[in-house]
């Protein structure tokens, strides 16, 4: 479990690296120790680099492949490009003054994914969120902010969706507590735009959204929101996503992994259909 809290400042990409490299790492046996002493560093030094809290040098990397015992080009090249990108600003940088640092990391995540499936209990999910929707609910959060800085967060938001329109779009899923879109967030006129942008969003190929109703009772995810990413390349793990009040959970283990995607499987088998969703938002817009 790779855990970040506010100020540690890890970028998304560095998560990956130094999640990949660990794996590589113990999968021979190899002490944190052992691996400094290859990089001229110090155990504290790998165990930075393996949870991301550090830069990474070309040098020290392919040092600790080569310690590895990593000889095939193809994964070489692999893990080397993402040493490269992992050193790149996103665009995502010139909101860093808004963004607590463990909230960059994912959005730095979710711009790299292939798949992402999330699970969402209070709010529409931010890639699905109108711009009025978006205004309520970061007013809501940030009670005293300047408007200037609203502005900003909504831009940020809003940005950050443009990842669903471009032709490498990843596939989004989205299951959604009913409880979410009975909450008349920023008024009825605001929740009914949101709700017809859902339906309209249900046209778009890569976008999939169900939604779990109140007549379903209990469920397997009771304990909060998260999200599940997936990544095109297949030796890169994937990431669940857990927020937190002031912070948040980046779970790479198989086992956790494993343990999300299953209680996901079972949310998406208990939720409406795509069919059955179109019919529910309708009835919820005309509950309104």
């Amino acid at each position: 479990m790779i855990q970040i809290q506010a100020g540690s400042g890890p970028t998304a990409l560095r998560i990956l690296l130094g999640s990949q490299l660990r794996k590589l790492r113990e999968s021979k046996g190899i002490s944190r120790d052992q691996a400094g002493q290859c990089i001229r560093a110090s155990e504290s030094k790998i165990s930075r680099m393996e949870l991301g809290r550090v830069g990474f040098k070309e040098r020290d990397v392919a040092d600790l492949l080569v310690l590895y015992g990593v000889e095939d080009e193809e994964t070489r090249d692999v893990v080397m490009n993402l040493v490269e990108r992992a050193n790149e600003p996103g665009w995502w940088h010139r909101f860093n003054d808004l963004l607590p640092s463990w909230f960059q990391a994912y959005v730095g995540l979710e711009e790299a994914a292939e798949r992402i499936r999330t699970y969402e209990v209070q709010f529409v999910p931010g890639l699905l969120q109108t711009k009025e929707y978006a205004r309520a609910v970061i007013m809501a959060g940030a009670v005293g902010a300047a408007p200037e800085e609203i502005a900003r967060r909504v831009d940020l938001r809003l940005e950050r969706q443009r990842i669903l329109d471009g032709g490498n779009s990843p596939k989004f899923w989205a299951v959604i507590d009913e409880a979410a879109l009975r909450r008349p967030i920023g008024g009825v006129d605001v929740m009914r735009g949101q709700i017809q942008h859902l339906i309209d969003l249900m046209n778009q190929s890569n976008v999939t959204i169900q939604v779990i109703p109140f007549s379903y009772g209990g469920h397997a995810a009771e304990g909060g929101a998260f999200s599940i990413l997936r990544f095109a390349d297949p030796d890169l793990p994937d990431i669940v996503y857990v927020e937190q009040l002031a912070s948040a959970l980046y779970l790479d283990k198989r086992e956790e992994v494993d343990r999300y995607s299953e209680v996901m499987e079972r949310l998406c088998a208990v939720s409406t259909t795509p069919t059955e969703t179109v019919d529910l938002l309708r009835q919820i817009m005309a509950d309104l």
